[in-house]
This record gives C-alpha cells, structure tokens and sequence, in this order.
C-alpha cells in the first residue's frame, strides 16, 4: 500500500496519528535546516515537514514520493487558511522516490503565462494544474449525472458506429480509407443521426448515448475541431413538446447540480426563428443582455437621410453615456472589426421636451418625427439610438446583432451570475446558398416539415419552417434537435427540393430509406452538448479547458504529433497516393523501412524505380537514367501540348507475315521504316507516350 490517506483527508482528527500520504512534490521551502514541502495529489496539499535534510537529497519539484509521518497540529503563526488542510502538517520521518523527475519543467505547474502551444505540447503536466484537473473530474460528474437522469427516464444506452457511410450532414467528413475494398472510404460519424432514427424503427422505445463526433471544422472558442461529444437521445411516438420537456428538466437539473449561479426558471422560453433574429440579430442570443433590436426601415422611409434610402434600418437603444470617445470606440469596433459600413446614433437628453442632441439624424428629423421615434424605441432621457442599415436584410439583423452584443458587453449590461435558457423554435426548413444560388437544408436534412408533403408541393421552399429547435445559454448554442421525417414520400421530396434524386436518395441513405418502408414510428430527439456545457459550468473562455487531450487551434495535437506521415507500407495497404507529394516513410533500423525510427525520406522517381525493380545502380548509370526520365517527360509535354481536336487519324494498312513459315514475301519494310512515325530519342529509342503514361 503506497498510502493509507489522500492529501486533502488529512485534518485535526487525525492530530497524533501515523499517517502514509503519496504524491508530486508542489514546492519545497527552506527555513533554517527545517524544510517544508507541499505534497499534491488530485485531492489538495498537505504540508510535510522535514528535519532530516537528507530524506530530500536530490529531490526537486513534480518528483513523485511516498512519506509517513505523524501529523501534528500547525502553530498559529503557519496556519494556512486557503487550504482545507491548513490546521495541520505531517512530521516526516520516512520518505520513499515513487518517480523521479530527471528533466527541467518546460512550465511552472499552474502558470498562466505560459504558451498555450507549449502546454498542450506537455498536456500531462498542464493537467497537474489544479485548475485544469478540476475541470476534467467535473466533466466526469456531469457525465455520470446525466446519465443517471436518462436512465431514470427510461432511456436505453445504446452504442452505434464509428465507422459509417459519409452523408450530406453539413460539414465536412473525417474518411477513413478500407484497406479491403479499394477506394471505398468509411466516414467518421458526425452525429448518429441514421443509426439512432433506426433504433426507433428497430421498436426501441428511447434511446441516448454519450456520443462522440466527428467534424472536419475550424475552431472556435466554443467549439473543438475535430471532434466533440454530446448526449445523444430519441424517443419514438413523441412530440417537439415531450422533447424539449426532456431536455430541459436534464439541463436544469445539471446546472442546478452543479453551479451556484441563477439559472432561468421553467419552464424556459421558447423564441421562433424569425423573432429571435428580429429582436436579437442572432439566433443564439444572448437573453442577459437587456438590450432589443427594433425595426424602424418604415420609419426612414419618409426621413430624408440618404445613406438610409431604400434600405432595411436597425435600431438599438442603449443606456450609454454621451461622451465622445465612446461613439468613436463604438464606430471604429463597427468598422474595424464587425466591417460594417458605418455605425449612426442618435441622443436624447430629454424627453419630456423631446430635446435631442444636435447629429446628422436628427437634423434632419422634422418634430413629428422625433415624436415618432420616441414612441417606436421607448427611448428615455440620456439614452442613445444606435442605428444600423445595410442592403440586405438579413446583414443588417446580423449586424445589429454583432452591434447588440459588444454594447452589451462594453457597458456592462451582462449578468454573469447567470444563466438564460431559452428554446429556439421554427427553423426554416430551407434556404439558398449565397454564392451557388441553389436551395439547400439549413439544418438537420432529416427534419419533418410543417405542414408535411402539402408545404413541400405548394409552398415556396424558403418559407417552409421544420419541427428543429435549438437550446441556447448566454448565447452559446447547447443542443441541437428536431422532429423526424419519417415518411418515405416526404423524405423522397424534401431531398429532391435540395437537389437530390431519388437514386441519390437512396444510395446515401439506402438503410433509413429502406426501413421507413417497413412501418416507422413518429420519433423526435436532441443532443445536448457535453463540451459546451462544461465549459459553461466551469466558467472558463475556450472548450480545450475541458478535454483532456485537445486539438490546438490549427486541429493538431501538439503532443502527439497528429496528423503525421505515415510509412509507406500503410498508404500501400490502404490503397492511397499522396496527390502532389513524393511518397515518404520513416527510415528505421536495418532493412525495415516499415518502423519508426529515423527522420522522414524522400524518395525521387529514380530511387522508386530502384526499389520496385530491385535494381543497384552506379552513379553513372544514375545519373544517365535521370536523363532519360527527364527527356521522357519533356517529350510527353510536348505531345500533351499539341491541339489533336482537328486531327484526323492515319490509317497505314501493312501486310503481315509469319515469320515461322517460308511464304514469298511481296514488300519488305526496313526498321526505320516501321518506326517512321514514331518520334526518335536517339538512335536506338523511340518514346511511345500511351505505354509511358
């Protein structure tokens, strides 16, 4: 037994006992002959003390050891208050080296200033960081909480694939390459989303799994590229109601389980698509900040401001004080980084004379209409009008959302004690692409439209909304879900409104299409996700702060090494060639090139040829084969150069003889002569591209 108590165990109780305590050495503290060591193990610090130097000789911090001891009670003037432990200390008199730690640390454990890169690089260290640590053992009682909640509800923990079919999910896939049907790939899962619809064919009743997946996507600060994991849960013979109520008692229960802050009482709100992009700019909105958008394009209508002729107009009003340099900090936020075109305001300073501050807007106004603007904005004495406009309406919501959120933040409207749930709901079913103009799903594609076929025949597509909702938290999207489309003949038609045939259809999605034949249930489902909400309920500003072993921000692991080369022999098995590279492996020990073991080689087309026809050649001959590798590739480019579009083929028809018997021959052809119309390369060499090739 390495020890008989944890560090963080140890308290006034055990004053007089003999205690055995294992752990990294924190910190080591000198004080006249007597030293004091801060022992850390995943629960907290105990403070060691030790009279007998030479049980510390040669041991320097992050060394692993074993001590015993008796523990003793601090004197007043050690007492450490910021511990749990800090009343008592552990007199040592046996020490034992559990683990050496021979090499300087690249960071002091728990550094802040430290290089992100470099801490992910050694992640094994920069997760001794109490900070850090504490993250991953929350995420680990979150994880098992939830699914406490699911099973008392009845849900079935079910696992599904990781090697699957790619499908038109709205990222782009991870493939895996099949060693064993050449040119086929699999796909990574980037969400269960079939395999979880054929549970519920399949006549389970509720299905979840904590489920990873995998998306070829840039980070952000709330997203892992790569992949990320999310609770993952289906119910048949269920309403939009009964999931949303679901997934919001299990929300609530986990924040309430786990955070002291104000949550939003249920049940929460639920905000269409529309209003919430009207009302907020955004479709994750961020309900702490108080501050609306309001629509006022009919109002400049008839306002003779021309930079806002003919456009949609945003406005937002907000309690900020009438100083210069904030405006100019907010125009240049605008146009530096939000790259609007401009940001106009407007100041009343009082409103029961509806006396405005002299700006271009309100120059402009006539009194009537400083009388309208005070009666559509609610505007109040010292308050502002922000105003943003654009050519399009849908940039000038996002941008008045953009605009909404930094003012929110700026002047300190955002209550972040708390956290605002809300449920948006009414997803349009479609939209068109900007750049390819064509119709395409703006969500999950296997939602069920409103209104069913009949909105697929007569309706414009883009006014079609889905049975999709989303839940969101202080403007951080956490759960993704939507009604099913389980009817073939929707399905069919909805696919083919985004550009897909029925053969498409089928072929991607042979086994969900297949099943829907065969009698599928009305079923719905959700899928919070589990990094985001760990990152929320650990209040810390990136999502790599919550996974053990992340992907830096360029969707690399620094301390693996990943994505890497790989040998030779491995793309050869999977049947891939690198486009555009030499092919490359590791050089390793004696003949085998398979093994790891040397710096990465590069192979020429000439050491290639070497290697696949076991051939030694000298130096000369190298250098002369090169030579003939070079004129052959000039000479293909030569002859892939010429424009045959106008050519017409020449036909030579000549009389062939059999050799083996003794018939007079009629014509005799010379060598040349059979080779006349094949290009020489010298005397004894002619290039024939079509073999070449």
């Amino acid at each position: 037994m390495y020890r008989t108590h944890l560090c963080n165990d140890i308290r006034q109780e055990h004053i007089g006992q003999r205690v055995e305590l294992a752990g990294w050495v924190s910190v080591i503290r000198d004080h006249g002959g007597v030293l004091f060591v801060d022992l850390r193990d995943e629960t907290g610090i105990t403070q060691l003390v030790v009279h007998d130097e030479n049980l510390l000789k040669g041991i320097s911090k992050e060394t692993v050891i074993g001590v015993s001891g008796i523990v003793t009670e601090r004197d007043e003037e050690t007492i450490n208050p910021k511990i749990e432990t800090g009343l008592v200390e552990l007199m040592v008199d046996k020490l034992t080296v559990l683990g050496t730690c021979t090499r300087d640390l690249p960071f002091e454990i728990g550094s802040s200033d430290t290089n992100e890169n470099i801490r992910l690089k050694y992640r094994f260290l920069d997760l001794r960081n109490p900070d850090l640590h504490n993250n991953i053992i929350l995420r680990s009682k979150v994880i098992g909480h939830m699914r406490k909640l699911m099973e008392e509800r009845g849900f079935l923990d079910i696992q599904t694939p990781i090697l699957t079919a790619s499908s038109p999910e709205g990222a782009r896939d991870f493939l895996v390459p099949s060693r064993k049907h050449p040119g086929k790939f699999y796909a990574l899962p980037q969400a269960p989303q079939q395999f979880k619809q054929l549970l519920m064919v399949s006549g389970f009743n509720k299905y979840y799994q904590i489920a990873p997946c995998f998306r070829d996507e840039d980070a952000r600060a709330d997203r892992s590229p790569g992949e990320f994991y999310q609770l993952d849960f289906e119910m048949s013979f269920s309403t939009q109601d009964e999931v949303l109520e679901v997934c919001e008692s299990v929300v609530a229960d986990v924040f309430k389980t786990f955070s002291d802050k104000k949550i939003t009482p249920s049940p929460f709100r639920r905000i269409p698509f529309a209003e919430s992009m009207a009302k907020y700019g955004s479709d994750k909105p961020d309900l702490r900040n108080p501050l609306v958008i309001c629509d006022l394009t009919d109002f400049f209508k008839d306002v003779n401001f021309k930079p806002f002729a003919n456009k949609p107009v945003r406005g937002i009003v907000a309690p900020c004080k009438n100083e210069r340099w904030f405006f100019d900090k907010s125009l240049e936020f605008a146009t530096k980084q939000a790259k609007m075109a401009g940001l106009a305001h407007i100041t009343l300073l009082d409103k029961d004379n509806y006396e405005w501050k002299d700006d271009p807007i309100t120059k402009v106004l006539t009194e009537d209409q400083k009388h309208e603007i005070v009666e559509l904005t609610g505007i109040k004495t010292g308050e502002t009008i922000f105003f943003i406009s654009d050519i399009l309406p849908e940039v000038a919501s996002k941008n008045a959302g953009i605009i909404r959120t930094w003012l929110g933040k700026e002047l300190d409207l955002i209550d972040e004690n708390s956290f605002e749930f809300c449920f948006i709901v009414d997803f349009p079913m479609f939209e068109r692409d900007e750049q390819t103009d064509k119709i395409i799903f703006t969500h999950n594609p296997f939602s069920m439209p409103q209104g069913g076929l009949d909105a697929l025949l007569n309706m414009d597509p883009c006014e079609i909304l889905a049975y999709q909702y989303d839940l969101v938290c202080n403007g951080i999207e956490l759960a993704s879900g939507a009604v099913r489309n389980h009817s073939p003949e929707i399905m069919r038609k909805a696919f083919e409104i985004a550009g897909y045939s029925e053969d498409e259809v089928e072929k991607r999605f042979s086994a969900l299409y297949n099943a829907f034949h065969f009698g599928a249930p009305p079923h719905a489902g959700m899928a919070p996700g589990i990094d985001r909400i760990v990152m929320l309920l650990a209040d810390t500003e990136t999502i790599r702060d919550v996974i053990a072993f992340p992907l830096d921000g360029t969707a690399q692991d620094q301390m693996l090494g990943a994505p890497s080369e790989v040998t030779e022999l491995q793309l050869y098995e999977a049947n891939i060639a690198v486009r555009g590279q030499n092919i490359e492996y590791f050089a390793g020990s004696g003949d085998n090139k398979s093994m790891a073991g040397g710096q990465v080689a590069k192979k020429s087309k000439l050491e290639n040829l070497e290697e696949l026809n076991q051939l030694k050649l000298e130096a000369d001959e190298k250098a002369k084969v090169n030579d003939i590798f070079t004129m052959m590739e000039n000479r293909e480019k030569t002859l892939s150069d010429i424009d045959t579009s106008e050519t017409k083929p020449q036909i030579y028809v000549n009389e062939m003889v059999n050799i083996l018997r003794e018939d007079e021959r009629i014509q005799t052809f010379s060598r040349e002569d059979l080779l006349k119309n094949a290009p020489a390369c010298d005397e004894n060499s002619w290039l024939v591209p079509i073999l070449v090739r």
